[in-house]
């Protein structure tokens, strides 16, 4: 299992959000860089065009990461597909290919914030059919040089050639999903990797989904080998389970009830977050060892997992405490899970 990061660049930290974007996004390059040498396998950026986060620019800044990392994995978190041209997404991500020496990786997905639709022109009634196509395109483009392809979308390409090209030979592309099952049969019956964004609730009860998902699969004949499962949740590893909670709960009680606020959930309470903390609730939270047994429980409960990515940096967290979270994570978690994984 490849444990990683998925960061959304945010940009409020210090004391009221004072620390400035400059010092943030530094701060951000150094934490790609600590992960890469204490053994983390993936770092993701997400995609968002709000204030409150610096990460519009997605393979901007996993470029900047390349030029201060040599192994770890750099990837979006996600590209907001439906609001993009694929084309550019594709030229983009394989020139992050070619600058990393072949570590770049794209998770598409339509959004869960959708600021991005009106800042290009699109509408948001649109919404999945231009997911539908545009995925459709960028698939064409990753596995051809030369492009003949019509939509609605966009305009027509005869063929056209798309440069440059990545040096990875199947430039690696994930399909991240929310709770959408028609989301998840589309991943399977591409044949791509599924990136499942669990956020709230129970991560067990994702398991149908993924079953349909990995039924799709099977049906279209790709092997299990091929379909691949990743996590992606939010947590944080601290000293202690004390401490992890004490650090945390302040800033993910706040920025949770503000989101509800605007997307119309209950506001946070210390006992739904700690329903949250429990064996099967949604935050992996705690002290290394508790953080490692609870991947390894949602892995089985989820028919066995590829991939763990945590979401830390929008709890208010301060760079000290989200560098020390990274290196117990390569240093304590990931070698307990390398002793305990099973192979499904």
């Amino acid at each position: 299992m490849e444990i990683g990061i998925d960061s959304f660049a945010s940009a409020m930290y210090g004391d009221n959000n004072t620390l400035s974007s400059v010092d943030a996004m530094e701060q951000l390059l150094q934490r790609i860089e600590l992960a890469d040498q204490v053994g983390l396998d993936v770092f993701g950026i997400g995609e968002h065009h709000k204030k409150e986060f610096l990460d519009s620019a997605t393979a901007v800044i996993l470029s900047a990461a390349a030029a201060k990392t040599d192994r770890i994995r750099l990837a979006s978190a996600v590209s907001v597909l439906s609001a993009a041209d694929p084309v550019r997404v594709y030229q983009s991500f394989a020139t992050l290919d070619l600058i990393s020496k072949g570590r770049a990786e794209i998770v598409v997905g339509r959004g869960s914030s959708i600021e991005a639709y009106p800042l290009f022109g699109f509408d948001l009634n649109d919404y999945d059919q231009l997911f539908k196509e545009k995925l459709d395109l960028l698939l064409q483009i990753r596995d051809n040089e030369f492009i003949t392809w019509s939509g609605k979308f966009r305009p027509a390409l005869d063929n056209q050639p798309v440069y440059p090209r990545a040096l990875q030979e199947k430039l690696p592309i994930w399909l991240g999903v929310g709770g959408t099952p028609e989301s998840f049969v589309r991943a399977g019956s591409l044949g791509l990797p599924l990136m499942v964004a669990v956020i709230g609730g129970q991560t067990h009860r994702f398991r149908p989904l993924i079953d349909l998902y990995r039924e799709a699969g099977k049906a279209a004949g790709y092997q299990p080998h091929q379909l691949q499962v990743g996590l992606h949740s939010p947590g944080y590893v601290g000293a202690t389970n004390e401490s992890a909670i004490a650090e945390y709960y302040p800033g993910y009680a706040e920025l949770w009830t503000k989101l509800g606020r605007e997307r119309g959930w209950p506001p946070v309470t210390k006992e739904k977050f700690d329903g949250l903390i429990d064996d099967k609730g949604v935050l992996v939270l705690g002290n290394p060892e508790q953080v490692a047994e609870k991947i390894l429980r949602h892995s089985d409960a989820l028919g066995g997992i590829s991939r763990f990515t945590f979401q830390m940096d929008n709890a208010g967290l301060t760079h000290t405490q989200l560098m020390n979270a990274i290196e117990l994570i390569g240093t304590k978690v990931i070698p307990t899970i390398r002793q305990n994984e099973r192979i499904y």
